[in-house]
């Protein structure tokens, strides 16, 4: 394959050890070619003649490891995607569970943190008496364009409260909607690596969503994250994976209620 920068195996083995020593995170053989895809932009940014370069630039400059890591993480996502999970949550707070603070731990451009945040107001019965929810992700880009919670029109077509929760836009914005300013009042973004000792986030919480991240990480990482995770859920609290994570091996610590559910013992 005739590619622009000179890469090699070496180069792809030596970029995914870097990943998986910041964030835990652990590439497949397969995904060479996304490496090379993905960090071509940046070799371009910097004037950089190839991958072997920017693995040495990326040794002396710290502050580049925010643009690695945000160019190699995956952020597929939509509004109420595994609708089932919603429904779940929807389902705790009827049963009269307390949900004052939900944590959304891989929120990505932000469709699910809006999601969860429409689920609670429809619970609630009003976006004042709403839980509030933290939104998290390790990559900054996506963070940012979560907060602004502007989407293309398609993205939301299919949402039967569109009218309660977005704005249509005009002029320039023709095309797209926004948030309803109450809706996005709800949500706090902050970036965390879940590869982390620590998370700055207290404890205590009622719901934690954690889905379609545990797949990228082996399985003695799976578990350390699992724990420090519900470390910040309460007993009782509700825990929502991905469809293709399961953790009954850890029956000790969560109790499966539903597809990929989980209350916290």
């Amino acid at each position: 394959m005739d590619r622009e920068f000179p890469y090699t195996q070496a180069d792809f083995n030596k970029v995914r050890a870097f990943l998986l020593q910041l964030t835990g995170i652990k590439l497949a053989d397969s995904k060479d070619s996304l490496v090379y895809s993905r960090l071509v932009p940046r070799l371009r940014k910097l004037k950089l003649n190839s991958i072997g370069q920017y693995i040495d630039y990326l040794g002396k400059h710290p502050d580049e490891e925010e643009h690695f890591i945000n160019c190699l993480t995956t952020n597929l996502t939509s509004f109420f995607r595994e609708p089932h999970h919603f429904e779940i949550l929807s389902d705790f707070i009827a049963s009269g569970e307390r949900v004052e603070r939900v944590w959304c731990a891989a929120s990505s451009t932000g469709e699910e943190p809006y999601s969860i945040a429409m689920t609670l107001v429809s619970a609630a019965g009003s976006f004042e008496d709403a839980a509030h929810v933290i939104a998290s992700d390790i990559d900054s880009n996506v963070l940012r364009h979560a907060s602004d919670g502007i989407y293309p029109l398609d993205k939301i077509d299919t949402l039967e409260q569109k009218k309660i929760f977005f704005m249509r836009g005009k002029g320039s914005n023709i095309g797209k909607a926004r948030v309803r300013p109450e809706l996005r009042k709800l949500l706090e973004f902050q970036r965390i690596n879940l590869f982390d000792e620590e998370y700055p986030v207290k404890a205590g919480l009622d719901v934690i969503f954690c889905r379609n991240v545990m797949i990228y990480f082996d399985k003695s990482n799976q578990e350390k994250i699992l724990l420090k995770l519900l470390s910040k859920l309460r007993p009782g609290g509700l825990y929502i994976a991905g469809h293709s994570e399961n953790f009954s091996q850890f029956p000790h610590l969560i109790k499966p209620i539903g597809r990929t559910a989980y209350i916290k013992l």
